[in-house]
């Protein structure tokens, strides 16, 4: 049994489903990387999010093609919370612990969206991925859009949750 208040750190809205769940309920489980399809021709893939974003980056990472390259910004907690990433040679990864920051970020994907910020992006179109803290994934596409000319097209993002409000049902 895991304790409801690591639940609740680590996987915030999911928690309570998780905490309510009894032998023989129905769950579904998503490899987002079968639902990753990219409905344009780019030369290169951005993915960002935070923790609650590795599900769906490493499903990602795990279904591109070998010749794919690319950036994964992915922000964590910790060191410990790193996972081993199938991904083609062409994608870096980046880690970004929260708690090595010499400053405590304010919400969780607020050092991911300051990292996409100063990175140096490769040339050519891009097909972006950001997803997570609501701010961190409309934050990177304000950013993308406004600051890096990115088309809104070549942008998919998704606001898993928000940081500092409960969950609806």
């Amino acid at each position: 049994m895991i304790c409801g208040d690591v639940l609740e750190c680590c996987f915030g809205a999911a928690a309570q489903f998780a905490l309510d769940a009894r032998p023989g309920d129905r769950v579904g489980f998503l490899d987002q990387g079968l639902a990753f399809t990219p409905d344009h021709p780019h030369d290169w893939t951005l993915l960002i999010g935070d923790e609650t974003a590795l599900p769906a980056i490493a499903g990602i990472c795990r279904s591109l093609p070998r010749s794919a390259r690319g950036l994964a910004i992915i922000e964590i907690p910790t060191a410990g919370d790193r996972q081993e990433l199938s991904a083609p040679p062409g994608m870096e990864i980046s880690w970004i612990h929260r708690d090595e920051s010499p400053e405590a970020p304010a919400r969780p994907g607020e050092l991911a969206l300051r990292a996409l910020t100063t990175a140096n992006l490769p040339d050519g179109a891009v097909h972006a991925h950001a997803i997570g803290e609501s701010a961190l994934a409309t934050g990177a596409r304000r950013h993308l859009v406004q600051q890096r000319e990115v088309p809104k097209r070549n942008i998919d993002f998704v606001g898993y949750w928000r940081h500092g409000r409960p969950a609806t049902s």
